[in-house]
């Protein structure tokens, strides 16, 4: 396809955020987009079923603090069947490396939230992002990464 679009290794998205305004706005940024949004759930114990219970999730955008518990608990559930978690926070864990691909400062913008999705996909990859959006930080790769290899 000669101007389509490219295609995305990251397409379903599970979206784990218990403040209801940035919640509804990434689904719907997301969804606009032309990514699968899987489920939007608000607490730990929905978004662990749900890694847990099979769902086809290419990554998980997981906020740190939620109602019911810590948002690394859902990256670890992630990580643990090879899905790649993206905290999106105000403040990233120190322990968040070996659970996560990186983390998204909050607030964010539309494009960043965007170009973290694309840099991941990239890193994924083996290639350098063409943008590194602001106030993401990446990590290494490690077993983070391979469930988009």
């Amino acid at each position: 396809m000669l101007f389509g679009r490219k295609q995305r290794s990251i397409e379903k998205l599970l979206v784990v955020e218990d403040e209801p305004l940035v919640a509804f706005d990434t689904e719907h940024l997301l969804s606009e987009q032309g990514f699968d949004v899987v489920a939007t759930v608000d607490r730990v114990a929905d978004a662990v079923r749900l890694i847990e219970g099979g769902a086809a999730i290419d990554l998980v955008l997981v906020d740190v603090r939620l109602a019911d518990g810590s948002g690394l608990d859902v990256a670890r559930a992630a990580s643990a069947r090879g899905i790649p978690a993206l905290f999106v926070t105000g403040s990233c864990p120190a322990n968040a490396e070996g659970v996560a691909v990186g983390c998204l400062a909050k607030p964010y913008t539309p494009r960043d939230l965007l170009g973290s999705i694309e840099a991941i996909e990239s890193g994924a990859e083996g290639k350098a992002p063409s943008r590194m959006p602001g106030g993401l930080r990446l990590f290494g790769g490690g077993s983070s990464m391979t469930g988009l290899t």
